[in-house]
């Protein structure tokens, strides 16, 4: 039994909720690819938990460690801590009904370390796995380039199928980007307005309630929301904080909070002009009035005791155990501290800010798609700068620009500043933003502005090296010191990220970044 409607001029139909309906939602995009070793935004990784397994992952409830894969009371450290040796569990089949087994790992990994296989998320894997050993159809032996206080948390990746595949050196353009062979709770296949998802239960580790899913591409907020509220949609993965109070009156809709551990920053470009200078840098933060920001660009009620922003002082969330709550964020504008350290830094005023005889202009580019999430963000930056002195010259940048040239450092001819989110995926590692670039080590993958600081390298490599838990710790919290004071970025907030689910969906359990860990809880009531 179905129903339809018009709303906008566009015929609405689902089927009525409460029957045995496709779950249907809407992210913020379509996947870009379905094979896990290209993925390159978070619609990707939400995707990919549908299709796949990681070797290990972290329960969305207590955070522990665990793996569906991996039978852990059999895994073995050896090699003085260099080697795991991990025995799978039995009854794992993929989706084409062979057999998972220890071939399976190993070749995922093999194709990982293959410098012909053009991935950027196997590049991180490289710089820390030597190898893969098939000692056994169900027992794989896995090396570390060095000993790690934590080896099982660098093993998050997919595991792909060496069925499906005739080389390690695995392309991006191939038929399993768009149909993929996984060993996840759903199977299914990407068109060019949807991906869909069936149930895969020929397995013993996965026990899908929901049988089928379709994941379609947001449209206009307001479209969003008048769809979810007639019933035409099941889910929203990303609310913008100024829809929310329409849903939180909503009975039928229930507002839940996704943990993408993520914060929001402005690069600097240390290189240009006068922003190479730090006390220009550090100015520009007294320059910001981060609780106006937070009130305008995202509908922020300051009797709102649930904030759906924290302000941060570097770069991690505030729960995280690397964050040095000792660095205090700067929550308002200072405009004395800010002209004395321009002064300081020999720039002169007049009626604007001057270095070298040529008033300071700011080129400022921002993540186009933040503006759901933040409206007006980019241009209440640029109205700030221009109050405190400097001239500002603003542009959105397109997604597919801002994943393959500003994260890339291709934007540093172009912009002094840029306005982006960081995501934490594998681990809470930001050497990759910071450390000083390399093209043959492949370091600093993600340093946008081409950033070199020699001591903050040093505190990089004392975390890379660190062996105990509280080593790591006093290295991130050394290095949220010094990026605080050197400025490289300007560290605004974490927001809030919250789904919208009608309360015909039970059981909900989001995983933090990765969204579907615990799908197999969910289910439609009837």
């Amino acid at each position: 039994m179905k129903k339809s409607w018009m709303l906008g001029g566009v015929l609405l139909t689902s089927a009525v909720l409460g029957t045995a309906v496709e779950v249907q939602f809407y992210d913020e995009a379509l996947p870009i690819t379905l094979n896990p070793l290209f993925a390159t935004t978070m619609v990707d990784n939400r995707a990919h938990e549908l299709y796949f397994d990681r070797l290990y992952y972290n329960n969305p409830t207590d955070n522990s460690l665990t793996s569906r894969l991996i039978d852990e009371s059999q895994t073995k450290i050896e090699d003085a801590g260099k080697s795991l040796r991990l025995t799978i569990k039995d009854g794992i089949n993929w989706h084409n009904g062979k057999k998972f087994t220890a071939n399976d790992i190993c070749f995922t990994i093999d194709a990982m370390l293959n410098v012909r296989t053009p991935s950027p998320i196997a590049h991180y894997y490289r710089e820390h796995l030597a190898s893969c050993t098939v000692e056994k159809s169900n027992v794989a032996k896995v090396t570390f380039k060095r000993v790690y206080h934590n080896p099982r948390e660098r093993l998050k990746f997919f595991v792909l199928p060496k069925s499906e595949f005739s080389s390690t050196a695995v392309q991006p353009d191939t038929e399993f980007a768009n149909q993929p062979v996984g060993t996840g709770p759903m199977k299914g296949r990407m068109g060019t307005l949807a991906a869909r998802f069936e149930a895969h239960t020929k397995t013993s580790h996965h026990s899908p309630k929901i049988g089928a899913m379709k994941m379609s591409q947001a449209q206009d907020p307001a479209v969003q929301i008048s769809t979810l509220r007639n019933g035409a949609m099941h889910g929203i993965v990303s609310v913008p904080p100024i829809y929310r109070p329409e849903l939180q009156t909503e009975s039928e809709v229930q507002l839940r909070s996704y943990d993408l551990r993520s914060w929001w920053f402005i690069a600097l470009n240390t290189k240009s002009g006068p922003l190479a200078t730090k006390e220009v840098r550090q100015a520009l933060n007294y320059s910001l009035d981060r609780s106006e920001l937070r009130e305008k660009s995202i509908g922020f009620d300051k009797n709102d005791k649930e904030s759906p922003c924290e302000f941060i002082s570097g770069p991690f969330v505030q729960s995280s155990a690397y964050y040095n709550h000792e660095v205090p964020p700067v929550e308002f504008a200072d405009r004395r501290k800010a002209e004395a350290l321009l002064n300081a830094a020999g720039l002169e005023k007049n009626g604007l800010w001057f270095h070298e005889g040529k008033p300071v202009a700011l080129r400022i580019g921002m993540d186009a798609k933040l503006g759901k999430e933040a409206t007006d963000l980019l241009t209440q930056i640029a109205n700030q700068l221009q109050e405190a002195g400097f001239q500002a010259k603003i542009s959105k940048i397109s997604s597919d620009d801002w994943n393959r040239k500003a994260i890339t450092g291709q934007l540093t001819k172009e912009y002094d500043m840029l306005i982006g989110k960081w995501s934490f995926g594998i681990n809470e590692d930001v050497n990759d933003l910071f450390q000083t670039r390399s093209d043959t080590k492949f370091q600093g993958r993600h340093n946008i502005f081409n950033y070199s600081n020699p001591e903050v390298d040093a505190t990089l490599v004392e975390y890379e090296k660190a062996r105990t838990t509280d080593s790591a710790k006093n290295a991130y919290h050394k290095l949220h010191s010094q990026l605080a004071d050197d400025l490289p970025y300007l560290f605004l907030w974490k927001l809030d990220t919250k789904s919208a689910w009608r309360g015909e969906v039970k059981d909900i359990t989001i995983s933090p970044y990765y969204y579907f860990t615990d799908i197999n809880r969910w289910y439609v009531s009837k």
